[in-house]
Protein backbone atom coordinates (compact mmCIF):
# COMPACT_ATOMS: atom_id res chain seq x y z
CA UNK A 1 0.00 0.00 0.00
CA UNK A 2 2.84 2.48 0.56
CA UNK A 3 4.82 1.89 -2.36
CA UNK A 4 1.00 2.36 -4.23
CA UNK A 5 0.69 5.90 -2.72
CA UNK A 6 4.50 6.78 -3.00
CA UNK A 7 4.16 6.11 -6.50
CA UNK A 8 1.04 8.02 -7.09
CA UNK A 9 2.94 10.56 -5.30
CA UNK A 10 5.70 10.23 -7.53
CA UNK A 11 3.41 10.44 -11.23
CA UNK A 12 1.81 13.57 -9.46
CA UNK A 13 4.95 15.61 -8.50
CA UNK A 14 6.67 14.69 -12.52
CA UNK A 15 3.48 15.51 -14.24
CA UNK A 16 2.71 18.62 -12.06
CA UNK A 17 6.27 19.43 -12.55
CA UNK A 18 5.81 19.20 -16.12
CA UNK A 19 2.67 20.66 -17.20
CA UNK A 20 2.56 23.89 -14.54
CA UNK A 21 5.81 25.05 -16.26
CA UNK A 22 4.38 24.86 -19.92
CA UNK A 23 0.65 26.47 -18.65
CA UNK A 24 2.83 29.06 -16.64
CA UNK A 25 5.17 30.53 -19.48
CA UNK A 26 2.16 30.16 -22.38
CA UNK A 27 0.08 32.68 -19.67
CA UNK A 28 2.81 34.83 -18.92
CA UNK A 29 4.32 35.02 -22.15
CA UNK A 30 6.78 38.52 -22.25
CA UNK A 31 7.50 40.46 -25.36
CA UNK A 32 11.27 41.26 -24.56
CA UNK A 33 11.27 43.52 -28.29
CA UNK A 34 8.36 45.33 -26.79
CA UNK A 35 9.52 45.49 -23.15
CA UNK A 36 13.54 47.06 -24.86
CA UNK A 37 11.80 49.81 -27.35
CA UNK A 38 9.65 50.78 -24.18
CA UNK A 39 12.86 51.37 -22.54
CA UNK A 40 14.78 52.87 -24.79
CA UNK A 41 11.61 55.33 -25.88
CA UNK A 42 11.47 56.44 -21.87
CA UNK A 43 15.11 56.37 -21.25
CA UNK A 44 16.38 57.83 -24.42
CA UNK A 45 19.12 60.27 -24.61
CA UNK A 46 20.14 62.04 -27.30
CA UNK A 47 23.88 62.18 -27.11
CA UNK A 48 24.61 64.32 -30.21
CA UNK A 49 21.85 66.41 -28.95
CA UNK A 50 23.82 67.14 -25.81
CA UNK A 51 27.24 67.23 -27.30
CA UNK A 52 25.88 69.92 -29.50
CA UNK A 53 24.31 72.06 -26.38
CA UNK A 54 28.09 71.62 -24.53
CA UNK A 55 29.74 73.27 -27.96
CA UNK A 56 27.15 75.87 -27.58
CA UNK A 57 27.93 77.29 -24.52
CA UNK A 58 29.33 80.44 -24.51
CA UNK A 59 31.33 79.88 -21.51
CA UNK A 60 32.12 76.41 -22.22
CA UNK A 61 34.04 76.40 -25.39
CA UNK A 62 36.95 74.53 -25.59
CA UNK A 63 40.09 74.22 -28.32
CA UNK A 64 41.07 70.39 -27.57
CA UNK A 65 43.67 71.15 -30.63
CA UNK A 66 44.84 74.36 -29.26
CA UNK A 67 45.44 72.70 -25.74
CA UNK A 68 46.85 69.96 -27.43
CA UNK A 69 49.71 71.83 -29.01
CA UNK A 70 50.12 73.70 -25.96
CA UNK A 71 51.06 70.53 -23.93
CA UNK A 72 53.48 69.08 -26.62
CA UNK A 73 55.11 72.30 -26.66
CA UNK A 74 54.97 72.58 -22.74
CA UNK A 75 56.10 68.85 -22.08
CA UNK A 76 57.76 68.05 -25.23
CA UNK A 77 60.96 65.93 -24.24
CA UNK A 78 63.13 65.06 -27.23
CA UNK A 79 63.85 61.37 -26.81
CA UNK A 80 66.79 61.33 -29.34
CA UNK A 81 68.92 64.01 -27.43
CA UNK A 82 68.29 61.98 -23.82
CA UNK A 83 69.01 58.32 -25.58
CA UNK A 84 72.22 60.04 -27.18
CA UNK A 85 72.79 61.84 -23.49
CA UNK A 86 72.84 58.80 -22.27
CA UNK A 87 74.67 57.20 -24.54
CA UNK A 88 78.09 59.49 -24.58
CA UNK A 89 77.99 59.39 -20.49
CA UNK A 90 81.24 57.56 -20.08
CA UNK A 91 80.26 55.94 -16.56
CA UNK A 92 76.98 54.38 -17.96
CA UNK A 93 78.64 52.96 -20.73
CA UNK A 94 77.54 49.26 -20.83
CA UNK A 95 78.89 47.08 -23.82
CA UNK A 96 75.53 44.87 -23.78
CA UNK A 97 76.57 42.48 -26.42
CA UNK A 98 79.74 41.52 -24.03
CA UNK A 99 77.57 40.40 -21.09
CA UNK A 100 75.12 38.80 -23.39
CA UNK A 101 78.13 36.64 -24.57
CA UNK A 102 79.17 35.88 -20.79
CA UNK A 103 75.88 34.72 -20.15
CA UNK A 104 75.58 32.51 -22.98
CA UNK A 105 79.05 31.04 -21.89
CA UNK A 106 78.17 30.68 -18.58
CA UNK A 107 74.83 29.00 -19.63
CA UNK A 108 76.43 26.56 -21.91
CA UNK A 109 79.32 25.98 -19.00
CA UNK A 110 76.44 25.03 -16.50
CA UNK A 111 74.08 22.89 -19.36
Amino acid sequence: MKVLAISFLTAATLFTGAVMPAQATEVSKVDFDELRRENLEKDAVDHDELRQENRDKANGKVDFDELRRENLDKDAVDHDDLRQANRDKEDSKTDFDKLRRETLDKNAVQG
